[in-house]
């Protein structure tokens, strides 16, 4: 009994020694190929707007947290908000983990509210998570006749639009058609940066979204000054430090308005969202994963991130794929309102 007690524990030692061997054998795989090598954060959106910010702020972190500690470099791909970089990294980019990209929120959606630009499927790329969640706003300069969102059910406001896809372009569209707010949107903008600074010299009236945190951060004195007047909050939730401005999903009439709402706000729960092209090996995809986790938990990066009016609010792999099943589970008679509504 004792002999084959021995040999029974014998047996386990050594699959545990061929196992943590095994570990160590996939860790040093990572490290060979990523020593010396270089990895590009893709940004699909010019420099200056608030994905640019985070994705610098990630890359000046992100090369310590990846086996062989690899060069991070950032570049800026714009385009119809994301969607030219977003069918990129699905068809072109190298799919060996030495690049990933961000983009506008929304474009996970284009598949099923029209498809004809979209050369993806969302729920094959290779999701690496998010640093943020958001509550996000629509905004009015001081000087448009709106100044709430009650007042835009009788008055015209004017908003910058950015790629067709883009969230700048389809929230005010849906928001008129469901709620019956009458905004107008002017496309054509490079993004959020350019859109604020079109708001700010009288091209358009107003912008949505724009996130409770980037305003804090890079126009405080537009709030302290009431430069601009926030119209209502955008996501399945309240901002609880802002509790007088209305959630625009309480302006829903009906439950079928709401859940219209709810189909294309989903996508602020991810509000930054970081993707690897589809079939990079499983061992790359985890490192990376990893590594971006470890990142935006770094007491470096959320100092950094802090100090410049970043929000960091870890989001994984596993919630944006999940929360993109769910949008691909929505009723059809849903989609075609949506539909209807942004065409």
């Amino acid at each position: 009994m004792l002999r084959a007690s021995v040999s029974a524990l014998g047996c386990w030692l050594a699959s545990a020694v061929l196992l943590g061997g095994s570990a160590a054998v996939r860790a040093d795989v990572i490290s060979d190929f990523y020593t010396g090598q270089t990895i590009s954060i893709l940004v699909g959106f010019g420099p200056g707007g608030g994905y640019d910010a985070y994705a610098r702020t990630l890359g000046r972190h992100y090369g310590k947290h990846v086996p062989g500690n690899p060069n991070v470099v950032v570049k800026n791909v714009p385009g119809a908000a994301g969607m030219t970089l977003v069918n990129m990294l699905y068809n072109i980019s190298p799919k060996d983990g030495t690049e990933f990209g961000t983009f506008d929120r929304t474009i996970p959606l284009e598949p099923l509210l029209d498809g004809s630009k979209s050369r993806f499927d969302p729920l094959k790329f290779g999701w690496i998570g998010s640093p943020s969640s958001e509550v996000s706003t629509c905004v009015g300069w001081h000087s448009a006749r709106a100044k709430t969102a009650d007042d835009l059910r009788q008055t015209e406001m004017i908003m910058a639009g950015t790629g067709a896809a883009a969230d700048a372009t389809i929230y005010p569209k849906i928001f008129r058609d469901i709620l019956g707010l009458k905004f107008r949107v002017i496309g054509g903008y490079q993004g959020a940066a350019d859109s604020i600074l079109a708001m700010e010299k009288g091209e358009v009236e107003g912008f949505c979204p724009w996130g409770w945190v980037s305003i804090q951060s890079t126009r405080p004195d537009w709030l302290r000054d009431r430069k601009i007047n926030i119209l209502m909050q955008l996501g399945l939730r309240k901002d609880p430090a802002h509790p007088d401005v209305p959630l625009v999903l309480d302006l829903a009439k009906t439950d079928a308005d709401r859940r219209a709402l709810e189909l294309v706000l989903s996508p602020l729960l991810f509000a930054r969202p970081y993707a690897a092209p589809p079939g990079l090996a499983r061992e790359r995809l985890d490192a990376l994963r990893k590594a971006f986790r470890e990142t935006v938990q770094d007491d470096a990066f959320v100092t950094e991130a802090k100090k410049i009016g970043l929000q960091v609010d870890y989001v994984s792999d596993e919630d944006i794929t999940s929360v993109l099943k769910r949008m691909y589970s929505t009723p059809q008679e849903i989609v075609d309102r949506v539909k209807r509504s942004i065409h």
